[in-house]
């Protein structure tokens, strides 16, 4: 794609990567194929090759309408297209920039201003938003419906094995998911005990970034990397040999630690590195001997939902169902499994119709072999479909800790 981008951005690294990703769209269209909100609206400017335009007008023109902010928005940044994309145009990295500049170009009504504002206060801090979550739970016959919805039930955390081994990992506990799915790192951790591997979270690594970066608070989100990066350094240092994702929205984010940090000369080699580290946890369990693992009896058919993050950005499409299959599992049939669920981060929040029918086509799609339940990698996964569902909804490394 031929582009004229201004000299303000131009000059700029952001500007720069914009217009690299930017020539390699080749314009042809088969990203709308396998775009969930271009599918619901058909509206091109609500597919990805629509809103690469829009992106391409403001770096080009300098101007920004309430229009494009709209498209952009509405945008789950699945990363579906990508994977479809035959030229290997970074849409998900493009998107953020141009979202970034609108932000900076255009104010937003107060509102919106201030629900994001305390989705960047709230989310990102476990404290936080588990005391608001036990405040809700608590008072969750008092709340109107939609509310109810949202709002898991409380779960009690499970030991961690107090066993110690050669082989050491870490895992990220997060922001959300400790306080609305503890037992998820817990049995993960379990399972990699019986394997041989201790699991070990740095008291000091928090949210992934994801949240304020996503939201076009980079400097904020890139503050949380690099606090994270401090934390697990000394365990890195001292032989670590990965860093285990539960999450995988924060998989996608830490595994582009090392890009995102690339100019910072603090933090960019040990950004890199951490990158380099990142694993998914099913990606871990296919390599491992998994005969000594047991699973769940009374698990019956299970539907898998692989979440846009585990496919589309970490690239580990298939893996968790060859793991499930090898412990003896068996996987119900799905279809559409390339389309989003409708969490996407804090989509479901600020797209709640959009989000709402994409959930409804999500759950259809995953129970048409009538699986007794559904089972995810990604704790936004996890909490929006359950938020609906008709049958238990967990995360797949339960069903390993027998």
């Amino acid at each position: 794609m031929k582009t004229n981008i201004l000299a303000q951005f131009k000059d700029s690294a952001r500007g720069q990567e914009a217009e690299s990703i930017l020539r390699s769209c080749v314009h042809c269209g088969f990203c709308t194929a396998t775009c969930p909100t271009y599918q619901e609206l058909n509206d091109e400017r609500d597919g990805p090759r629509g809103r690469i335009y829009l992106i391409k007008q403001l770096l080009e023109e300098g101007t920004v309408t309430e229009k494009t902010r709209t498209h952009l928005d509405r945008c789950l940044t699945c990363r579906s297209c990508e994977t479809t994309c035959p030229s290997g145009v970074q849409y998900g990295r493009l998107v953020d920039i141009g979202r970034g500049i609108v932000e900076e170009k255009l104010q937003r009504p107060p509102a919106q201003r201030l629900l994001r504002w305390g989705l960047r206060r709230v989310l990102p801090y476990p404290a936080r938003f588990g005391a608001l979550l036990r405040l809700g739970q608590s008072v969750k016959p008092l709340l109107p419906a939609v509310l109810k919805a949202k709002l898991p039930p409380r779960r009690e955390p499970s030991p961690w094995p107090a066993g110690s081994h050669p082989r050491v990992m870490l895992a990220l506990a997060g922001c959300a998911q400790p306080a609305t799915a503890p037992n998820t790192n817990a049995a993960t951790a379990r399972v990699l005990d019986r394997l041989g591997i201790s699991l070990v979270e740095a008291p000091r690594a928090g949210c992934c970034g994801a949240v304020s970066y996503h939201l076009s608070a980079h400097d904020e989100g890139l503050d949380f990397m690099r606090r994270n990066i401090d934390a697990w350094w000394p365990a890195i240092e001292a032989g670590a040999e990965a860093i285990v994702m539960t999450a995988s929205g924060c998989g996608a984010m830490v595994q582009e630690y090392g890009h995102l940090l690339r100019d910072d000369p603090a933090y960019a080699d040990k950004a890199y590195r951490v990158s380099e580290l990142t694993r998914d946890l099913g990606d871990i369990l296919l390599q491992e001997d998994l005969s000594v693992l047991s699973h769940d009896k009374g698990a019956g058919k299970v539907a898998f939902h692989c979440p846009c993050t585990l496919q589309h950005a970490m690239k580990q499409s298939g893996v968790v169902e060859q793991v499930l299959e090898r412990a003896g599992i068996e996987l119900a049939k799905t279809r559409d499994r390339h389309l989003c669920c409708g969490s996407a981060g804090t989509y479901s929040i600020l797209q709640p119709d959009m989000s709402q029918k994409l959930l409804q086509n999500k759950l259809e799609a995953l129970t048409i072999d009538n699986p007794q339940r559904i089972v995810t990698a990604n704790i936004g996964c996890q909490l929006h479909l359950e938020s609906r569902a008709d049958r238990p909804v967990q995360h797949w490394i339960e069903l390993l800790d027998a």
